[in-house]
């Protein structure tokens, strides 16, 4: 059997697994009417990211009464896409109400999932399938449908702003503006041109992005600069008193850092003590640990610019971010894409890829249940009694991050290392 045989069987079969895990989600959801975790345990609150917003672009107050973090674009956004008369009572009525809004986001699901097969089968058509299929079905993505979440509308932006094979810098560049304008922190793999010195494709992606927002800006009439900070200082604190919700579906071991300290869940009745005091030591060290190892893939890119590819440099700085701070388990949907973007070539991209689509497995495996609650369901439109509690998963996914970065991280310094053989460190400004 051939490499490129064996890479295809392998990758079909882990995309089976995730069409399996999907498949056992939609059962319980059938047989319970809530879905498993990790997805969001209030039943009741379905696409509430979408419309929660979308009620406050239906009226004053976003940033002063509401607080939000998120920039003007959001809410010019919103505007468009929703219907004005739904919006008079609460988010919840306007759910039920604003048919716009929800086409929209199926719209914006299916245009995701469109783009991803077209930019998986340019840059390598005999795994686009198999690729496509995961992050069409996997957990990242059909979370993030769940709850509706902007990352919806951000994700296609993203996938031409990064798609190598997308040619026109204007379409990059205003791709780039509309990812950063929705999701602040993806100026993190916008950064990965500044690492190989390309400057007019950053500059015009910079003007972009501000162009963008003080247009926005002029047309919400807030979501300043300050007031955006302010807001943000305030989600921290607010953030900091929902450890579960942080630690559910996480992108990172941080908040089980403090769990003990900021959450009544009484952990040491549920797991190990031995294991407890074994996270709280290790994991500030494997962070740490996988920022330096980052940091130095990143400085030896910048001495050896074309020695790794513009996406693999913006897995590092995003990848970096994600397994420090959490803000959201889907939004390693960004990195997922990435990291698939990546050749089944070496051992560092094929344990990456191979923890990609284990990534986005749905469902999870409970150890103790914390909650029980009788709520309603509103995808199943009937009374409900979850319960969720610590799983697996909670331990797993970020060390399957991390597993990421630190693959892709030493594969890039050996690829700097061969660099170096034939080509002299660049040390100016100019590009190499």
């Amino acid at each position: 059997m051939t490499g490129g045989r064996r890479a295809a069987l392998t990758e079909y079969a882990l995309a089976a697994s995730v069409v399996a895990s999907a498949v056992g989600a939609a059962l319980w959801f059938r047989q319970n009417g809530f879905l498993p975790q990790p997805f969001v345990m209030d039943t009741n609150d379905t696409f509430m990211d979408w419309f929660n917003t979308a009620f406050w672009a239906n009226r004053p107050g976003a940033y002063d009464v509401w607080r939000s973090i998120y920039p003007p674009l959001s809410f010019v956004f919103l505007d468009l896409f929703s219907l004005p008369g739904c919006y008079l009572s609460s988010p919840f009525a306007a759910r039920d109400c604003d048919w716009l809004g929800q086409a929209t986001i199926l719209a914006a699901y299916a245009l995701t999932v469109a783009l991803l097969w077209i930019a998986f089968r340019r840059n390598d058509r005999p795994s686009a399938l198999p690729r496509t299929i995961a992050m069409a079905l996997g957990l990242p993505l059909l979370f993030t449908l769940e709850r509706a979440n902007l990352i919806l509308v951000a994700m296609p932006a993203f996938i031409l702003a990064h798609d190598p094979l997308v040619r026109s810098p204007l379409v990059r560049a205003l791709a780039t503006a509309a990812t950063i304008n929705f999701k602040p922190y993806l100026l993190l793999p916008a950064l990965a041109g500044l690492v190989r010195r390309e400057w007019r494709p950053l500059e015009w992606a910079g003007l972009a992005t501000i162009a963008l927002y003080l247009l926005t800006l002029a047309l919400v009439g807030s979501g300043t600069p300050g007031e955006l900070a302010s807001n943000t200082a305030n989600w921290v604190i607010f953030q900091s008193g929902q450890v579960w919700n942080e630690v559910n579906y996480s992108t990172s071991y941080a908040p089980l850092l403090s769990i003990r300290k900021a959450s009544p869940i009484p952990l040491l009745d549920l797991v190990p003590s031995r294991l407890v005091e074994g996270i709280e030591y290790a994991v500030p060290l494997l962070i740490g640990a996988s920022q330096c190892l980052a940091l130095a893939a990143l400085a030896g890119a910048w001495l050896q610019p074309t020695a790794l590819p513009r996406a693999r440099i913006a897995i590092l700085l995003l990848g970096a971010y994600l397994v420090t701070q959490s803000p959201g388990g889907y939004t390693q949907l960004f990195l997922l894409f990435l990291v698939l973007l990546e050749k089944w070539d070496g051992a560092g991209p094929k344990i990456a890829i191979i923890c990609t689509y284990l990534l986005c497995l749905s469902g999870d495996v409970p150890i103790a249940t914390i909650i029980e609650l009788n709520t309603n369901g509103w995808l199943s439109g009937r009374p409900v009694t979850p319960g969720f509690g610590l799983t697996i998963g909670h331990f797993l996914r970020p060390g399957l991050l991390i597993l990421i970065l630190w693959a892709l991280s030493l594969d890039a310094l050996a690829r700097i290392a061969r660099a170096h053989g034939t080509h002299r460190p660049s040390l100016g400004l100019v590009p190499a």
